[in-house]
């Protein structure tokens, strides 16, 4: 059965989706949040200290980087910019199992391609500790990160950000609503994490973990000599069991020695190290003159 007005839907989505740049770290896609400029995207999409964006009209704009939350794998940019066409968002706590779900992203170079499926659940994944996601049966490909997923009125239910078997995950829309309110944690590690489930790991055998995805340059974690590849379990007070456990754990004081426990090669043998967190680093791209 036809949706009506979905042609229109989709166009004012499309609209309402940009174009991010990262350097040379590839092309993500992002949400306009707020006519004023306010963006978001993934954590993940931000691999760069000067990020380009472009709106579906063809301009341009270098970004700031307003705030950065890796555990939950979000960030919001600025541009200047005023009068912007700001995605609708809904209520994804009321998202259901069987409604229509649109994804709009700029997949392996298509702009603002568009794709339709139905959604699971909205809830957490099994192997993926507790924090929920917006699951739907969508074929996502790499530049859809960042990009809104949405119900069939066109309201964003979600970011997407990655994909698990057959299934397209999105940060919930109410999840990105408190970062955007809160903004990036207090204390700056430096990685990109995402949660992954661990088959065995020595004697306390934790069965969850974050996988560093990145290291930025110069940052607390990158001077501890964490890796890419590394699997952050916890800490010596307990293990991570989501993770929101890392964002919370950087939500307090700035200056702090944090000892972390991870994996580096095997699951066999628990390495530690000790990082002085630092204060959160807000990123602002030049503008040329």
């Amino acid at each position: 059965m036809a949706v009506t007005g979905f042609g229109e839907i989709g166009e004012q989505l499309r609209r309402s989706t940009v174009l991010v740049r990262s350097q040379n770290r590839g092309n993500g896609s992002g949400i306009i949040w707020s006519s004023d400029g306010l963006l978001v995207t993934n954590a993940h999409v931000i691999q760069s200290t000067r990020p380009t964006v472009a709106l579906w009209d063809g301009r341009e704009f270098d970004a700031i980087v307003a705030a950065k939350d890796p555990g939950r794998d979000l960030a919001s940019l600025r541009i200047l910019a005023t009068d912007l066409p700001a995605a609708s968002v809904g209520d994804s706590s009321r998202v259901r199992p069987g409604e229509l779900a649109i994804a709009i992203g700029n997949p392996l170079g298509f702009i603002g391609a568009m794709a339709t499926g139905v959604v699971h659940a909205v809830a957490p994944l099994r192997g993926m500790g507790s924090q929920s996601w917006v699951q739907a049966g969508i074929r996502l490909a790499p530049g859809n990160s960042g990009g809104p997923l949405a119900d069939a009125g066109g309201r964003v239910i979600g970011v997407n950000t990655m994909v698990a078997g057959r299934l397209a995950l999105a940060v919930p829309a109410n999840t990105v609503r408190d970062f955007v309110t809160a903004g990036s944690p207090s204390a700056w590690l430096g990685v990109t994490v995402h949660a992954v489930g661990i088959p065995h790991a020595g004697s306390r055998k934790p069965a969850f973990g974050l996988l560093v995805l990145d290291v930025e340059q110069d940052s607390p974690a990158a001077t501890a000599s964490l890796l890419a590849g590394d699997i952050l379990l916890g800490t010596e007070e307990g293990l991570f069991t989501s993770v929101e456990s890392l964002s919370k754990l950087l939500g307090g004081s700035d200056a702090r020695m944090i000892r972390f426990e991870f994996l580096r090669g095997d699951y066999e043998r628990i390495r530690r190290v000790t990082v002085q967190l630092g204060r959160q680093r807000v990123w602002r791209s030049g503008v040329a003159a």
